[in-house]
């Protein structure tokens, strides 16, 4: 363990001689992009594995959930979460639409629908929550209110691949779901996303907007992006499906691990296990609270000494960063929940090839450091 660091994460990648068949097509049929063979492959195979209708393949989640707000049209005011990655907000701010933040229920971290109906205003028109760590938003709720107020409902589910709810994919929930399949997530394709739609005219214009508007070779019907994902990132995915079981296995073996060790101890708090949910372990929080012997940035800085890259994931708050902390919902008194779990979270290392012994290791320093 002195040896090498231990990431927070760390991509779960095939054996290279399994890819390199798929290489070859890619150079024999020199189809390198534009919804090629493997891409209409993926589209296939991730659909029926999800349990999802209809899904469409981007290049990355970023340019996905921009997309996704441009499909629904979306205007004026989204209520959305703080306590995020930047790129939920962001994607607001790049259709010239302003985030409304609400604050987090404390116990799960996702947007509070207690919280959102006062957050409504005429201007209002959609709903982007997060299932914060792939736990699943309380979405009988969101629907709820969306559908009193007449609003849309866009998941950011970059986290949730995979996860099952009430006995069906968490991803048919909303209006539209968007997945990320970034290099740090569950299910990889190097970069890559996809926007989870639930019939073949939404997808058609999806379809339009991620290859730059162009409905057909001289028609162009919209001010489109190229977000088309690339032949050799379908092929991997298509791979990586074959392995994706048994990397979901270690990730809950390890997570029963840290929970094992960590579920009593004093100062330390982690988030319940949702019910009627099966999840992905696609992270493994846990908070600080005031009563450990170290802060949350010291027990942080302890770690990193032992060359373990721990992650104060979300941290800072998006509400705080220079381009929303003057909107009167980024005020710390509207957020705090949002910014108490920002200040305390730690996120621990989680990946399929992480070793027992070395999650065993980093709640032995736990121990050691509760003891301070």
């Amino acid at each position: 363990m002195a040896d090498s660091k231990i990431f927070v994460t760390q991509p779960a990648l095939p054996p290279l001689e399994e890819f390199i068949p798929y290489l070859q097509e890619i150079w024999d049929s020199k189809i390198l992009t534009n919804n090629g063979p493997f891409h209409k492959q993926l589209e296939v195979a991730l659909s029926q594995y999800l349990g999802v209708d209809q899904l469409a393949l981007f290049a990355n989640g970023t340019i996905a959930l921009v997309t996704a707000l441009q499909t629904l049209r979306i205007t004026g005011e989204v209520i959305t979460t703080p306590y995020s990655f930047v790129c939920t907000s962001h994607s607001l701010l790049w259709n010239e639409l302003k985030p409304v933040f609400v604050d987090v229920d404390p116990v799960t971290l996702n947007l509070d629908p207690a919280r959102i109906e006062e957050a409504i205003t005429p201007r209002t028109t959609a709903i982007l929550p997060v299932h914060c760590y792939g736990n699943p938003c309380d979405v009988e709720k969101i629907q709820r209110i969306a559908d009193i107020y007449g609003l849309r409902v866009i998941y950011d589910a970059a986290h949730a691949f995979g996860v099952q709810y009430k006995g069906e994919s968490l991803l048919r929930h909303g209006d539209l779901s968007v997945l990320s399949m970034h290099a740090t997530k569950v299910f990889n394709t190097f970069e890559g996303g996809a926007i989870i739609c639930p019939d073949k005219t939404t997808k058609e214009r999806i379809g339009f907007l991620k290859n730059f508007g162009f409905a057909d070779e001289v028609t162009v019907t919209a001010s489109g992006i190229n977000g088309k994902m690339s032949e050799f990132n379908a092929a991997l995915g298509l791979l990586q499906l074959k392995y994706i079981e048994a990397a979901l296995a270690k990730r809950r073996l390890i997570e029963a691990r840290y929970r094992l060790y960590l579920s009593d101890m004093p100062g330390i708090r982690l988030l319940p296990i949702p019910d009627d949910t099966v999840g992905n372990s696609a992270y493994f929080p846990i908070f600080i609270e005031p009563e450990f012997p170290l802060s949350r940035d010291a027990v942080y800085d302890r770690f990193k000494a032992q060359d373990i890259l721990t992650r104060r994931y979300f941290y800072p708050l998006i509400s705080s960063m220079p381009m929303y902390r003057g909107m009167p919902s980024a005020s710390v008194q509207n957020l705090p929940n949002a910014n108490k779990a920002a200040n305390e979270v730690l996120c621990l290392p989680i990946y399929p090839d992480l070793a027992l012994d070395q999650v065993d290791r980093i709640c032995e320093l736990l121990t050691e450091f509760s003891n301070h």
